[in-house]
């Protein structure tokens, strides 16, 4: 299904599948400064109306039946509706299966392009050093990452691409600052420096490549899943004084080592989890992207970063 768009005097049709969630919200934006005929599906949140007023189909990915017509007359699909966290069963229905039914009904309707929202998390925890996808294996942990993995398996046997960012940062986020936020404030010290080397994105530079990545000439795609990050990578000290200015919080001097920090999160009933994606590499080599679909990455984090600060500060010090 890695065709280009059908040609036509007018713009293609583009469907945005969770159009209301984070990522989905910046899609919909840099998608409205393109030339296309937009279409948003959305479930619970309402997708607020731009002046162009795109049309809205409602549909649920946890009931099939709902998504019967959604892609009637469609030619791309962006799909960034996910179930993050919760029951294995809301998992499965959301993700798999949800994606699944999505996907047929792409099929059945002649979409010409599926483009999937994944992560990193596919691969499970360990330590990643600068590797492109075919050279990883997948190994999900959790519910959402299995789930979310088949959702992969969907949409490529569909002939689909998948695009996996790692950490995504701005305005909307409700996983990274705020699980950063809770680490700085239950910690009393740094942890050995926090010296380990991640991978970022910035929301609007992931929201430019998925729209370019489904917009791309198919001759201009070389792999069918992508890394989604910026090329330089950040150090977790970066990260992290960052947001501890936003928060308010003092930089701690004193300084912990990795199984202290594990005892004081534990005493504190803290997810272990943030501990351990920043302490150690998880880098993951996007250059295939950007080149394919022929953006420039920017200056990165720290140019980034300062765009989103003054929402970081509102929303964290308010939690």
């Amino acid at each position: 299904m890695n065709r280009p768009p059908r040609e036509s005097i007018t713009a293609p049709t583009l469907l945005i599948a969770g159009a209301s969630g984070f990522v989905g919200g910046h899609v919909r934006r840099e998608a409205e400064r393109r030339k296309v005929d937009l279409r948003l599906m959305s479930h619970r949140r309402p997708v607020s109306p731009s002046v162009s007023g795109p049309r809205t189909v409602p549909a649920d990915l946890s009931d099939p039946a709902t998504l019967r017509g959604v892609c009637e007359g469609v030619d791309i699909l962006i799909h960034c509706a996910s179930r993050i966290g919760g029951t294995a069963e809301a998992n499965e229905a959301v993700n798999a299966r949800g994606t699944a039914a999505l996907v047929t009904e792409a099929r059945r309707a002649g979409v010409s392009r599926i483009v999937y929202l994944s992560t990193t998390s596919v691969y499970g925890r360990g330590t990643f050093r600068g590797s492109r996808p075919e050279e990883l294996t997948r190994n999900p942990g959790s519910f959402t990452s299995h789930t979310r993995a088949r959702a992969e398996d969907a949409v490529l046997a569909a002939g689909g691409v998948v695009l996996r960012p790692h950490l995504v940062y701005g305005e909307g986020d409700m996983w990274v600052g705020p699980g950063v936020g809770r680490l700085l404030r239950t910690l009393p010290g740094t942890v050995a420096g926090w010296p380990s080397r991640m991978s970022l994105i910035a929301v609007r530079e992931l929201a430019g490549l998925l729209v370019a990545t489904a917009l791309a000439p198919a001759s201009a795609l070389t792999a069918s899943v992508y890394h989604a990050a910026h090329p330089v990578p950040v150090t977790a000290e970066a990260l992290l004084r960052a947001l501890a200015g936003c928060i308010g919080t003092p930089w701690a001097e004193r300084e912990l080592t990795v199984e202290q920090a594990r005892a004081v999160l534990a005493e504190n009933d803290q997810d272990l989890s943030a501990l351990d994606m920043l302490t150690t590499d998880h880098v993951f080599d996007s250059t295939p992207l950007w080149a394919d679909v022929r953006s420039d990455p920017g200056a990165g984090f720290d140019h980034d970063f300062r765009h989103t600060a003054h929402w970081y500060r509102r929303t964290l010090q308010s939690t």
